[in-house]
């Protein structure tokens, strides 16, 4: 495992807000931080309405968690892509991250927060 970067439960429930919609709500996400960077939250796939999610083709490579396969999401008026990813196949150490997937945050158009 790489030492800079930390994997944990996150404290409290977790939702996932696009086009008006909630997608995601969780008591069981995972907190990622890597460095001096923002956190990112990780969903149970099982606690995402993933008929909002539609695969993408778009694949990025992080050599210390994988292979990211990212998703569009689908609103009422707009789709948002590649708005979120998953590490399907994490490299070891990042195995808590397996059947999660994380959201653009930084977005004006996803928000991810704490309730």
């Amino acid at each position: 495992m790489v030492d800079h970067i930390k994997i944990r439960k996150a404290d409290g429930t977790w939702v996932v807000r696009a086009g008006g919609a909630v997608l995601a709500e969780s008591r069981n996400a995972l907190e990622l931080t890597e460095g001096e960077q923002a956190p990112v939250i990780y969903f149970p796939r099982e606690d995402i309405a993933m008929a909002f999610l539609d695969p993408s083709e778009q694949i990025g490579h992080c050599p210390h968690m994988g292979d990211a396969h990212y998703f569009s999401i689908q609103t009422e008026s707009q789709t948002l892509s590649n708005a979120a990813w998953s590490y399907q196949s994490p490299i070891e150490g990042m195995e808590p991250l397996k059947d999660h997937v994380a959201f653009r945050a930084n977005s004006p158009d996803v928000a991810v927060e704490r309730v």
